[in-house]
């Protein structure tokens, strides 16, 4: 099964933020080859800008998201598409593009306000509730 794994779930890892336990399983998941894990390059970007004003030395995390996860650019034609979603969240629009252009099966996100198509989209919890139990 290839996972697409929204910026939020690492965050919530690095920060331990609430959820962090069920996004820890997913991240390992992916890390141990149980899923293919898929995530768009703006990913590394965002988790470096957020974490960085958190907590220091996050290169090595980043390495290693870089070492198990396939990253996936968007180009010209997929920003078009993302602005012709209904949805004001660019980043989730190009976030969810890629997900579907790289044919994943799921997006974890504990975002509840993620956009809905045609990809299904589950929490880190009810991943780990229908997959990993």
């Amino acid at each position: 099964m290839k996972l697409f794994v929204d910026t939020n779930i690492f965050l919530d890892v690095l920060l331990e933020r609430e959820n962090y336990t069920y996004s820890l399983k997913v991240l390992n998941s992916c890390a141990n080859d149980i899923f293919e894990g898929v995530i768009a390059d703006i990913t590394l970007l965002n988790i470096d800008y957020i974490a960085r004003k958190q907590t220091n030395n996050i290169q090595d995390f980043l390495e290693i998201v870089n070492d198990n996860f396939n990253v996936i650019g968007a180009d010209n034609k997929m920003f078009k598409e993302a602005f012709e979603i209904d949805n004001l969240d660019l980043e989730d629009n190009i976030q969810y593009l890629c997900a579907k252009n790289s044919e994943c099966n799921v997006i974890v996100t504990n975002d509840k306000l993620f956009y809905q198509g045609e990809v299904d989209i589950l929490s880190s919890q009810e991943f780990c509730t229908q997959y990993l139990s």
